[in-house]
């Protein structure tokens, strides 16, 4: 059913069934963006989710039990860009990813194509963040969450500005999306620039990027 709605959306679209298949086809190239069941036979969502990030950005929206946020938060931690809780209604299915499609896509449209802080740089027209020289690796969410925090510069990005610009929708107030996906990102800076770049939290309002101390 889902297969159909999509295709009658204007998607072209490839249903494998189960977790090992997933894998596969995800990282055939073939693909644009991936809707990752967390039921599946053989390996479960997470289980294809970790093996697909250790070779691959490509987007990935997930597809979790509605009252199960251990497999919301675990998958956002893990790598995906967002999540639609089953039972689901399909338009808003079909509308989270198409924000993620033009996200990764087209990027976010560039007031300057390169940002720096430090030693890190961002090249947002080929979507590629680096770090002393070194290539880092970041979701496709965890990227726009970084355009974002660079342009905005010594003011704090708020967790509604996150979600809009990010995610490509508004913040609910139990939704700790922002939260994971800034948590990540923070991680990969500091461990890749050695603690120069540092993402701070302004309890309450936001975050906001800063050049810390080697």
């Amino acid at each position: 059913m889902l297969c159909e709605y999509l295709l009658s959306e204007g998607f072209r679209v490839k249903a494998v069934f189960n977790g090992e298949d997933g894998v596969e086809h995800a990282l055939s190239g073939e693909h644009d963006a991936v809707i990752l069941d967390v039921m599946m036979p053989r390996l479960s969502g997470i289980e294809v989710l970790r093996e697909i990030r250790k070779q691959s950005e490509i987007p990935i929206l997930m597809l979790t039990a509605r009252g199960d946020q251990v497999d919301r938060v675990v998958g956002l931690e893990l790598g995906a860009d967002d999540y639609v809780a089953k039972p689901h209604y399909p338009r808003e299915l079909v509308a989270r990813l198409r924000a993620i499609l033009r996200r990764n896509s087209a990027a976010i449209a560039p007031k300057a194509d390169l940002l720096t802080l430090g030693d890190l740089e961002v090249q947002i027209a080929a979507r590629r963040a680096v770090c002393r020289g070194v290539h880092v690796d970041l979701t496709a969410t965890e990227f726009n969450f970084l355009v974002a925090l660079m342009r905005a510069g010594d003011d704090v990005t708020t967790k509604d500005i996150l979600s809009l610009q990010g995610l490509g929708r508004a913040r609910q107030s139990y939704d700790r999306s922002v939260d994971v996906h800034v948590s990540n990102l923070r991680m990969k800076l500091e461990a890749c620039s050695a603690g120069a770049v540092v993402v701070e939290t302004v309890r309450g309002v936001g975050y906001r990027l800063l050049a810390g101390q080697d």
